[in-house]
């Protein structure tokens, strides 16, 4: 008869398996097209002919919001992955699952544009899980603290396309204003949770990988 498996070894398998799953997810999050759950807000809106320039402005804009949902997928993922309780852990999923959208709409509306997504996908989504995996063990209350840093920034940085984006673009300017209106939803959600405030260093830390982040994606 074999002896029951300790409490420390059903632990131990229990990480094993939702490593497993969010190295999974995360292959399939920059390798396989993603199937949105809810139409875009782009759906039906008339796309005026644009110049040139426009367009591939527009593009490498999405482009860049197409590389925050792969480093948002990864940043979920990881914080779920190292969480300490399960309704944590469910917090996380339950963020990523709609987040997942976004990354369908950000990708479809590139293709529509006639560009590309960022040739660096595995290396973003590689970083943000790393960024969200010291996160997740600095403890529960931090964790949520960088969602709602992280949020906020993200919150800022659409607003500000939306300054960019040209005006007859409604179907670019839909997406962005959606995913705008749910990133804030997340944060007022962590915030809810018990989120503990981040220390000084941390938002401009963060603040500075986004720069590069959103620097070099634009071009590649």
């Amino acid at each position: 008869m074999q002896p029951a498996a300790s409490l420390s070894e059903r632990r131990r398998s229990s990480f094993q398996d939702r490593l497993i799953a969010a190295l999974d997810s995360g292959l399939r999050t920059v390798f396989v097209p993603t199937r949105p759950s809810r139409v875009s807000p782009a759906a039906g809106l008339p796309s005026p002919p644009m110049g040139e320039a426009q367009r591939q402005e527009a593009a490498a804009l999405m482009r860049v919001n197409h590389v925050g949902e792969i480093c948002a997928q990864a940043l979920y993922q990881s914080q779920a992955l190292f969480s300490r309780t399960a309704s944590l852990q469910s917090h996380f999923q339950d963020a990523a699952q709609e987040e997942l959208d976004h990354l369908a709409w950000t990708a479809d509306r590139i293709q529509q544009l006639g560009s590309h997504t960022s040739h660096l996908a595995p290396l973003w989504w590689a970083g943000a899980f790393a960024w969200g995996s010291l996160a997740g063990l600095a403890g529960d209350k931090w964790s949520l603290g960088f969602v709602v840093e992280t949020e906020r920034q993200v919150e800022a940085h659409l607003a500000g396309h939306l300054d960019r984006l040209p005006e007859d673009d409604a179907p670019s300017r839909a997406i962005v204003e959606q995913m705008k209106v749910e990133e804030a939803a997340h944060a007022e959600s962590a915030l809810a949770a018990g989120a503990e405030r981040l220390p000084a260093p941390f938002p401009a830390l963060m603040r500075a990988a986004a720069k590069v982040m959103t620097t070099v994606a634009h071009r590649i």
